[in-house]
């Protein structure tokens, strides 16, 4: 379980042992090679093997492009994008050599449109996941992994609350087919599915979560 925040972390890791699972939390920054090449490390120390990531790392601003300073949108794309990334890049190695693997990144409906939430620099990072996962899975099929990118909607979240107000979540909610925000739990269904084998032939794809608000 990464993270840069160490109570947050070991939250999760409780709420996994608890479950009967064996788990164990190692901080870092995603957008920092350095700390990502000792997260990927650890979890092959303690595990032997590293067969899933799932890249959810993420952060948004609502900022409007004439405000955005640069520093926000480096660190937004740095988070979102680049923590793509460089987290992918460090389990490959580990992947190929064991000739299995599942990769999991998450996009968003601002990936195929524009945000509902977050500014520019979240829908071109969120956007430029989509390519990433494209062109990974492309190049890594040969060695049994699979790429794919979860693209979820307005989900209840402390990122979408701490964000927008109540009532605008409504506003936006009261449009959806589906009218409501969805669960992280149902989100976590769809990941787990890509994670196991039966999503085996399933690889470069984008998979929507979002209560019908984007329909393509």
């Amino acid at each position: 379980v990464n993270d840069v925040n160490q109570e947050s972390a070991d939250r999760t890791v409780s709420a996994l042992k608890e479950a009967g699972r064996e788990a164990t939390a190692i901080l870092g920054d995603v957008t920092s090679s350095t700390d990502v090449d000792q997260m990927v490390d650890g979890a092959l120390t303690k595990f032997g093997s590293v067969d899933i990531l799932v890249n959810n790392a993420g952060v948004l601003r609502p900022t409007k492009v004439i405000d955005i300073e640069e520093d926000e949108w480096d660190w937004v794309i740095g988070v979102n994008l680049k923590g793509t990334y460089l987290c992918s890049r460090a389990v490959l190695p580990a992947m190929q050599k064991s000739g299995w693997g599942r990769i999991v990144n998450f996009s968003s409906t601002a990936g195929k449109s524009t945000s509902t939430v977050g500014g520019a620099h979240y829908t071109s990072a969120k956007a430029g996941v989509l390519g990433f996962t494209r062109h990974l899975a492309r190049e890594s099929a040969q060695y049994g992994i699979t790429v794919n990118s979860v693209c979820p909607g307005l989900i209840d979240t402390e990122m979408v609350r701490g964000t927008i107000s109540a009532e605008r979540a409504r506003a936006y909610t009261d449009s959806f087919p589906i009218q409501r925000m969805g669960e992280p739990s149902e989100v976590a269904e769809l990941v787990a599915f890509l994670a196991s084998d039966r999503a085996a032939y399933i690889t470069g794809a984008s998979l929507d979560i979002n209560g019908g608000d984007l329909t393509i």
